[in-house]
């Protein structure tokens, strides 16, 4: 695969909570309190395995894992800002930028992963949206073209090798 993309509907304990938002992957923990409450409850329900390195020194291993994740982590960032800007256009947004936390389902190691939270199904507005046939097709629309806005720059591996021997 070239990216993951993980869409969701957020909720929250106060049903004033509205706005979309996209994450990527943090090394350190959650950016907000929200975000740090959101991935601890998406991590309790998604339990995804860790990357097989095999049997390789401990240390190598690491390694290995700390430069796959940092880049990994600058692409999503890339990636989810573009989708951000487009999901803008049609729900107000919960936070101006990408934010960050510990997803588990965001730890593929070797390509640009991100989760869109498109509204609030919490929020009794937000949750009548999201049941709109309209609405889910804008934000399915918002979400396709912020990913080929970020292919146009940032063509995947495969993609450009291709390209280069043509």
């Amino acid at each position: 695969a070239d990216l993951f993309v993980s869409v969701h509907a957020d909720a929250f304990i106060k049903s004033h909570a509205r706005g979309s938002s996209v994450f990527a992957l943090s090394e350190k923990g959650a950016t907000s309190a929200a975000a740090k409450w959101l991935a601890k409850n998406e991590n309790d329900a998604d339990l995804i395995g860790g990357v097989n390195v095999g049997n390789k020194d401990r240390y190598l291993k690491q390694t290995l894992i700390d430069l796959s994740q940092t880049a990994q982590i600058s692409d999503s960032l890339k990636l989810g800002k573009v989708v951000l800007e487009e999901i803008g256009g049609i729900n107000q947004l919960h936070k101006p930028h990408v934010e960050q936390a510990g997803f588990a389902v965001l730890k593929a190691p070797d390509i640009p992963s991100i989760l869109i939270e498109t509204a609030f199904i919490s929020n009794p507005e937000e949750e009548k949206r999201l049941n709109d046939d309209a609405y889910q097709d804008q934000m399915a629309i918002a979400i396709v073209t912020g990913i080929k806005r970020y292919f146009d720059r940032n063509p995947p591996l495969s993609r450009s090798k291709v390209a280069q021997s043509l």
